[in-house]
């Protein structure tokens, strides 16, 4: 392997491995919050790139007007969902949350196929070049702006949850919900910020995967793709998340150049990061990052 291949596998493997970060954060976000793992997270960036698609195309909004846009529609999605839909469900058993986010799941396929269709729908040219030149590569413009938004987005996090007033609330809910309660801090409120943050970012992975790929039904399978990312970080540490996500992205770059040079296997850049994920489950249960629980039987 020459020195410029590695250096292209590994500038690929981070840009695409923040963007898992970014959603990962997702993910660790709600189940710190809520104790429930958010099924329907992949659903959250189909619906994001088809709304930012629907202004540009359909509404002939720029880009740059309607990539704020989506993200304040989102905002106001994730809080109705969490408010119509997840609220009513406080207090019931956890498994009864985690099946209606998969009902969701489902549900939210079905709806942007009916309105959208099926078929692959490009973007429009956003950027006035198809490909930027970075210490002699050709990286497209889109994952550009992917890295510098999940880098912000990464250093919004950690500010926010460090000295925002929502955001220390948040992990006080997270530590404890019914001293969260005593201590003044409103949980419904906590939840419905939670999903909303949730479904914002997870707009942006699906803005800009649809970018490159096309906005389809298969965006989807993004969040299934980011699980293992959740887990070997571990479910509840946000720290844990983005280096999952940069694992993850790295894995599955060297995974696609080992199975096309020798391998031939056709699918090892898929499956790879799930026999990680099994191994790292084996060695370290709860992630490398997890909170190790001791519960009393």
């Amino acid at each position: 392997m020459s020195g410029n291949l590695l250096f292209q596998l590994l500038l690929n493997g981070l840009i695409v491995g923040t963007l898992y970060g970014v959603v990962a954060m997702c993910f660790v976000l709600i189940y710190k919050s809520t104790q429930v793992v958010n099924f329907a997270q992949g659903e959250f960036l189909l619906i994001g790139a088809w709304t930012c698609w629907w202004l540009v195309v359909d509404a002939g909004l720029p880009f740059w007007f309607s990539f704020p846009l989506t993200f304040l529609f989102m905002m106001v999605f994730g809080i109705a969902l969490q408010m119509v839909v997840l609220r009513p469900l406080i207090g019931e058993p956890i498994i009864s949350v985690i099946m209606v986010t998969i009902g969701l799941s489902i549900f939210f396929q079905a709806i942007t196929k009916w309105i959208f269709g099926a078929d692959v729908q490009p973007f429009p040219e956003i950027f006035p070049v198809k490909s930027v030149d970075v210490f002699g590569l050709s990286v497209q413009p889109a994952y550009l702006m992917s890295l510098v938004v999940s880098i912000l987005v990464m250093g919004g996090f950690a500010w926010f949850f460090k000295y925002s007033r929502m955001g220390l609330a948040m992990r006080a809910t997270a530590f404890n919900q019914q001293v969260a309660q005593s201590l003044g801090i409103s949980v419904k409120n906590v939840f419905a910020m939670a999903w909303a943050i949730s479904a914002m970012v997870s707009a942006l992975a699906g803005v800009v995967v649809g970018m490159v790929n096309g906005v389809s039904g298969a965006l989807s399978f993004f969040g299934i793709k980011v699980f293992p990312a959740v887990i070997v970080g571990g479910l509840d540490s946000i720290i844990g998340a983005i280096v999952g996500g940069l694992i993850i992205g790295l894995l599955e770059n060297f995974a696609e150049y080992v199975d096309g040079q020798w391998l031939h296997l056709g699918n090892l850049y898929t499956v790879a990061p799930f026999y990680v994920l099994i191994i790292i489950l084996m060695i370290k249960p709860y992630g490398l990052f997890g909170t190790h629980k001791i519960e009393r039987v």
